[in-house]
C-alpha cells in the first residue's frame, strides 16, 4: 500500500506530510473544516491533484493525520491498494424522509457481498439518527461484516455537516467504502475513558433520540441544574458531561452525547436513541484519562494482529476534543506511539463514532470514544 498526505490551511498552498509519490486510482479521503469544504471549487481542486482518484469528502470538527491534529484546514489521505480493491456507495437520508434505518440498510445492501471484508462509513451528522443508521446497516443480512466510521462534524457550531463522493460535499449524504480482498487483515477497538458520577436516574419519557424526562422531571432542567453557570453555553457545554446509558435490551452500557436542546419542550436531543426505562448517569473525565483510553484502544486493536498495520482510521469525538483543548494532540500521540511510524494515520473528530463493541460484530453508534480501525494488505 502506498499513501500520500497533504494539508491546507485557509488560503495557503497544499503541504505534503512526508513523501510525494504518484498513486494509481487511489482512494482519497478528504476531511476538513465545513466552511472550507463549501468552496464551490473544492472538488475540482482536489481532482486536479488526483485525476483518477476516488474522492470522499467529510466535514470534521478537526482532522487527524500522521503528524498532527489539524483545525481550520483540510487534510487529504490518498491510498493506493496493491492486492485488494474497494467500492464506494452513497445514500442521502433526505431522500428517504429522514428514515435513518432504511437509509443504512439499503446503503450496505448496495454492495456485492462476495469477498466484502470491511466497510468504512463517513456519514452526515446533522439529520441522521445514528442509532437507527447503525441498526439498519447491521440488518443488511451480511453476517460478520465489520463496519466502522463516524458522523461528520461541524466543530461546536452544530449548524450543518456535509459529505460526498466524487462531487462537491452536500447535506444529508452518507458515503460507504467497501474493501475487498483475501489478503486484507482488519482489526479494531474502541475505548472511552469517562467515569459516571452522581445519582443514577431512570428515563421516564423519551422518543427516539429525544430525552424528555428523568425520574418524571424535565431532563433539560436537571441538566441546567448540574451545569450551573455553564448552562448558558448549552448545547456545547453538555459535551463535557455526556450520559452513561444502561439500556433495557443491551448488555453493555453506552455513552450518549447531547447535541442540542429544545427549550420549548424542556428536552435534550441526543446523538442516538434512548429508551424509556434506561438507567442514566452523568459522566466526566480529564486529559489523562482520555489519553490513556486512546493508548488502550491502540494496544487492543494491535493485540491479535499478524501483520503491521499500513493504515489506521481514527475517529474520536468532539467532546474529547473539548476536554483536551490545547492538549488535543496528546491522545493522537499516544496512538501513534503504540502503532509506530510505519502506519499512516487518517481520521477526524466527529459527532459520533461507528463500531461494534469489542468482541461483537453488529456496529453501533458510540459517543465520546476513540475508535481505531487498522488495515494491512
Amino acid at each position: 500500500m502506498k499513501t500520500v498526505q497533504l494539508i491546507k490551511y485557509n488560503d495557503k498552498d497544499w503541504v505534503y506530510v512526508g513523501d510525494n509519490q504518484k498513486l494509481k486510482a487511489p482512494l482519497v479521503l478528504v476531511f476538513g473544516n465545513r466552511y472550507m469544504l463549501e468552496d464551490s471549487s473544492i472538488y475540482t481542486e482536489i481532482k486536479a491533484l488526483f485525476p483518477d482518484g476516488h474522492i470522499v469528502f467529510g466535514s470534521a470538527c478537526a482532522e487527524i493525520s500522521s503528524s498532527t491534529v489539524n483545525e481550520d484546514s483540510i487534510t487529504i489521505t490518498a491510498m493506493e491498494f496493491e492486492r485488494s480493491t474497494f467500492d464506494i456507495k452513497t445514500s442521502n437520508v433526505l431522500d428517504t424522509d429522514l428514515d435513518s434505518f432504511k437509509t443504512g440498510k439499503e446503503l450496505i445492501e448496495k454492495f456485492s457481498a462476495e469477498g466484502l471484508r470491511y466497510v468504512l462509513v463517513v456519514s452526515e451528522g446533522s439529520f441522521i439518527n445514528g442509532s437507527q443508521l447503525t441498526r439498519g446497516m447491521s440488518m443488511s443480512g451480511m453476517d460478520n461484516l465489520l463496519i466502522t466510521g463516524g458522523l461528520c462534524g461541524d466543530d461546536t457550531r452544530f449548524e450543518k455537516t456535509i459529505a460526498s463522493y466524487n462531487e462537491n460535499p452536500k447535506a444529508g449524504e452518507i458515503v460507504a467504502i467497501g474493501f475487498y480482498g483475501e489478503s486484507l487483515e482488519i482489526s479494531f477497538s474502541i475505548y472511552g475513558g469517562w467515569t459516571p458520577f452522581g445519582p443514577e436516574r431512570t428515563v421516564t419519557k423519551s422518543k427516539d433520540n429525544i430525552l424528555y424526562e428523568l425520574d418524571n422531571k424535565p431532563a433539560l432542567d436537571l441538566y441546567k441544574t448540574y451545569l450551573g453557570d455553564k448552562a448558558k453555553d448549552l448545547p456545547g457545554a453538555a459535551l463535557l458531561y455526556p450520559l452513561n446509558v444502561k439500556s433495557v435490551d443491551e448488555e453493555q452500557s453506552i455513552v450518549r452525547s447531547i447535541l442540542n436542546i429544545n427549550e420549548e419542550e424542556n428536552a435534550v436531543v441526543l446523538a442516538g436513541d434512548i429508551q424509556i426505562g434506561s438507567k442514566v448517569q452523568l459522566m466526566m473525565t480529564n486529559v489523562d484519562n482520555i489519553a490513556n483510553a486512546s493508548e488502550r484502544a491502540a494496544k487492543q486493536a494491535l493485540e491479535f494482529r499478524v501483520n503491521t498495520p499500513e493504515i489506521a482510521f481514527l475517529v474520536s469525538c468532539i467532546g474529547r476534543k473539548l476536554v483536551l483543548d490545547q492538549r488535543v494532540e496528546e491522545e493522537i500521540d499516544e496512538v501513534i506511539e503504540v502503532l509506530g511510524t510505519e502506519t499512516t494515520v487518517s481520521g477526524f473528530y466527529s459527532y459520533g463514532e461507528i463500531a461494534p463493541f469489542h468482541g461483537e460484530t453488529a456496529c453501533q453508534l458510540h459517543n465520546q470514544t476513540m475508535t481505531i480501525t487498522l488495515i494491512s494488505e
